[in-house]
């Protein structure tokens, strides 16, 4: 049996008792998802930040940020086309996707955050979704934050997504959606946009909660519901 085929199991069952339990993410219930074949063409783009070379952030436990963003990708991509949507990997291993003539790890970097939004927008329809965690000099930090591209509709998904995350996931965690600048990718794409910064691996507990696969799956099950209740409503507007 595929990884692929046992989150996709995974998660269909995870939806089934969520929705049967009327849990609700906001104002978002978990029974949109039943309508998702209505949402408008999108092709979520499902970028796991770092790989390669480039592990991003190193965990209070030892586990490289990279690989934790490959699995909760891994996931999403799953559960999203469970949903009916296209989507679409920037990367589906342990790996970058620099250019050969890139050299040292400075050029690399470079070359793999230019493709990377090179290839969100040569990809029609695009919606990106980026995974990160997060990391302080502090460990007393933790619950999961969203960042937005300054692209139509950006802030309003990333609201959703904060909320849905904070209140399925972390009632205590007060954290704003925020713009987010200083990230390359986020500034150079074309399209809806936002980058989630799942927790802080510099929290003890939310790091172990982090490689912890049902809580992945929790995180997940609430961005796509968060998603696909954006979409929905980006429907309705087509429609008045």
């Amino acid at each position: 049996m595929s990884k692929r085929f046992r989150w996709m199991a995974l998660l269909t069952v995870a939806v089934v008792v969520l929705v049967a339990a009327g849990i609700r993410s906001g104002s978002q219930t978990l029974e949109s998802v039943q309508a998702a074949a209505a949402a408008p063409p999108i092709t979520v783009v499902i970028d796991a930040g770092h790989g390669g070379e480039d592990g991003g952030a190193v965990s209070v436990s030892g586990v490289l940020e990279s690989r934790l963003n490959l699995e909760i990708a891994e996931r999403a991509d799953a559960f999203l086309a469970l949903l009916g949507y296209g989507t679409r990997m920037v990367r589906d291993s342990d790996t970058a996707i620099y250019d050969p003539t890139a050299e040292t790890l400075s050029q690399k970097k470079v070359s793999d955050l230019h493709n990377r939004a090179a290839l969100v927008n040569e990809t029609p329809g695009a919606l990106l979704l980026s995974i990160h965690q997060n990391t302080y000099s502090d460990g007393r930090y933790h619950g999961a934050q969203v960042f937005y591209a300054r692209t139509e509709g950006s802030q309003a998904l990333a609201e959703r997504l904060q909320e849905t995350l904070a209140g399925v996931l972390d009632p205590d965690n007060h954290r704003k959606a925020k713009t987010a600048d200083s990230v390359y990718l986020l500034n150079h794409i074309a399209c809806t946009g936002v980058l989630v910064e799942c927790g802080f691996l510099s929290n003890q507990e939310e790091d172990l909660r982090l490689q912890d696969a049902g809580y992945q799956t929790k995180l997940v099950l609430a961005m796509g519901a968060a998603l696909n209740g954006w979409a929905l409503g980006e429907l309705e507007k087509l429609e008045v």
